[in-house]
């Protein structure tokens, strides 16, 4: 088909010049875990931790016989990288911050399927994330 012969998109599914520029692009991970590669659950669960990070809840009694509980939020790789999750496992992030989360699934490799995809988000589509990296301190 020659350029002068191409086709049109229909009205309603052509977009301006100023919609094209706010749109950016983003690195879709879709990633399956092969669960009978791992030795143990609590192998698998190392993997989620490290990927989604996790709570831990620590209960302890002072001398007085009262009983405490601390909660500590432990960061996992995500909690770093600007991200949305679309589903159970399938996650979209920024280009720039792409290759942190690969390199996590890279040391996974025998374990854990992968595949990426570049999809266009436009201006209204947020990802978030949690860059304090801050842990809560016991007093």
């Amino acid at each position: 088909m020659a350029t002068s012969e191409r086709r049109k998109l229909p009205k309603e599914m052509q977009r301006t010049r100023d919609e094209r520029v706010t749109e950016r692009s983003a690195t879709l991970v879709c990633f399956s875990v092969r669960g009978e590669k791992f030795d143990s659950a609590s192998e698998r669960n190392k993997f989620f931790r490290g990927l989604y990070g996790w709570k831990q809840t620590v209960k302890t009694e002072d001398a007085g016989g009262h009983e405490k509980e601390y909660t500590y939020e432990r960061h996992g790789v995500l909690d770093r990288v600007p991200h949305k999750r679309v589903d159970q496992s399938s996650i979209i992030m920024d280009d720039e911050k792409a290759d942190d989360v690969l390199q996590f699934f890279k040391s996974w490799t025998n374990k854990v399927m992968w595949r990426t995809f570049r999809v266009m988000l436009g201006e209204e589509d947020e990802l978030e994330s949690d860059e304090t990296g801050e842990e809560e301190i016991p007093e």
